[in-house]
């Protein structure tokens, strides 16, 4: 038990040392993508994502979403869940627990 120990305490800096190594590049393209992808939209945005779900909704009128390519359907489909998702989320931490 103490060879283990001992072990343990003398590989421990080294471990770290290659973790923080491993994850600095990471971490750094982390931070770049959460500083572009989850700010807020500007106000020059909105105008785009208003007649963006008025296409939507001109398309679901006009039934011209059936012409849709299988790769554009799974990608709206993705699109839609990810936004259900996220509305789940924050439901569930607004409410402070999942259940309830």
């Amino acid at each position: 038990m103490a060879q283990f120990v001992r072990n343990l305490v003398e590989k421990t800096p080294a471990l770290v040392n290659a973790a923080v190594t491993y994850s600095k590049p990471r971490l750094a393209t982390f931070w770049y993508y959460t500083t572009v992808e989850l700010v807020p939209p500007t106000p020059a945005e909105i105008p785009r994502a208003i007649q963006s779900l008025t296409k939507i909704v001109s398309s679901a009128q006009t039934g011209s979403f059936k012409q849709l390519t299988v790769k554009e359907a799974l990608l709206n489909g993705l699109v839609a869940t990810e936004v259900s998702m996220w509305f789940y989320v924050g439901d569930i931490i607004g409410k402070r627990g999942i259940i309830g």
